[in-house]
């Protein structure tokens, strides 16, 4: 019973503590807060059930296959400085970047995008009251990365409203790509034995973007909304097949590059950041501070308080640098380091790109896609910043109470 109390509590102020930041208390619409967490309930219920464990294989076989088919062009390119470094952020996911806007540009050529675009439409209209773009700009953050998504809905990025904008910048950072879920499933292999760690990633990203949905829509509540293109079937943006695919590849180059350039910026000023701080404090650094910040967060997710300065570590970790370096400190414990529940809800905590580095990238990627929507970018980075992270949060708080309900 101590337990659901804690969880309950867990889930007030976890929703609550965005409410000053909103740009209109008064607006917020309870019902939409009630429809999200009520679809990640329900969502969780389908999802973490042995029954759906081959659909997920079929997903971890196709996410693979595309992460292999780009390997295979970037080891044609780069030799055997790809085999010895395959996991290398420049030579794995950088790549992704580039074939995923080449992909994206024939899939709009081809018309597969406006068709699907305005059959989410209806759906979450109902469900959020948003336009069927940024629907899917914020559902494909569960399959492809925070840069790639927004390449899905590019000819409407400069349409859309700032809530549409924080809620793609949101649900962006509190998802990771297929990508990244296929290189983290190895480096767990430890901590979770017996079970698909896909699986578990891929219900978190899904958990995660109707929670990335409520806190936008609770931190900037607005009814404005991007419908699809009526005459999208009218609208030339690529003159044939082959012009789609330079192009695409030429926007991807674009982003790729401005995506590497804000990353090594942003890290070495976290690096500076640590340095002054040891200065001033002998073993002080910016993960420590966070940890402290994140302990009493990690025991409203439902981590028992003699755990909780360990996980909030990781927690603090993945902020300041990213969810690689939390996942790798994570699997290098001892198994036996953290209870089953204690792991299975920093699984999920951290199972986002939310921190530092990423509202760079994500300025700057969506930035280099819509230039004239960089200002309304910077305006609300710092609020998706604090809504992915507590997304992820809430993700495993909804699993860690069904790992207490069934079995996992």
């Amino acid at each position: 019973m101590e337990y659901y109390l804690q969880i309950i509590l867990g889930l007030i102020v976890l929703i609550g503590a965005v409410v000053p930041l909103s740009t209109d208390i008064k607006a917020i619409r309870v019902k939409n807060i009630l429809a999200a967490i009520a679809v990640m309930v329900l969502f969780g219920c389908i999802l973490l059930n042995d029954y759906v464990a081959g659909f997920f294989e079929v997903i971890s076989a196709g996410v693979a296959k595309l992460s292999s088919a780009t390997a295979d062009g970037t080891s044609f390119v780069f030799g055997s400085l790809f085999e010895q470094h395959p996991f290398a952020f420049a030579l794995n996911v950088l790549p992704l970047i580039i074939v995923m806007s080449t992909l994206s540009a024939l899939l709009w050529h081809w018309r597969v995008l406006p068709v699907v675009i305005k059959g989410l439409s209806y759906v979450c209209e109902k469900l959020f009251n948003l336009g069927g773009p940024i629907s899917f700009g914020a559902a494909a953050n569960v399959f492809v990365g925070q840069v790639e998504a927004p390449l899905f809905v590019k000819p409407y990025l400069s349409k859309m409203s700032k809530k549409e904008l924080l809620i793609l910048m949101t649900a962006g950072m509190a998802t990771v790509s297929g990508s990244v879920m296929i290189a983290l499933a190895g480096v767990l292999e430890s901590q979770f034995t017996g079970i698909n760690i896909v699986q578990h990633f891929l219900t978190a990203s899904i958990l995660s973007i109707p929670g990335a949905i409520m806190y936008a829509e609770i931190m900037y509540p607005s009814n404005e909304i991007t419908h699809h293109i009526e005459d999208a079937k009218d609208e030339k943006i690529y003159a044939g097949s082959m012009d789609a695919i330079t192009k695409g590849t030429k926007d991807g180059l674009n982003i790729a590059v401005n995506v590497a350039a804000i990353l090594i910026s942003i890290l070495a000023l976290v690096s500076i950041v640590d340095g002054l701080l040891n200065l001033l404090v002998e073993g002080m650094s910016l993960q420590k501070i966070l940890g402290y910040i994140f302990a009493p967060i990690c025991w409203l997710l439902g981590v028992p308080w003699s755990e909780a300065p360990a996980a909030a570590e990781l927690l603090g970790l993945k902020l300041a640098t990213n969810e690689f370096v939390a996942y790798i400190q994570l699997g290098s414990l001892e198994p036996e380091f953290f209870t089953d529940r204690t792991k299975v809800i920093i699984l999920y905590a951290l199972c986002g790109f939310a921190n530092f580095s990423s509202v760079g990238i994500l300025i700057s990627g969506i930035g280099a896609m819509a230039p004239e929507r960089t200002g309304d970018l910077i305006a609300v980075s710092v609020k998706a910043l604090i809504g992915a992270t507590l997304a992820s949060c809430l993700t495993g708080l909804v699993a860690g109470l069904f790992l207490s309900l069934i079995h996992i």
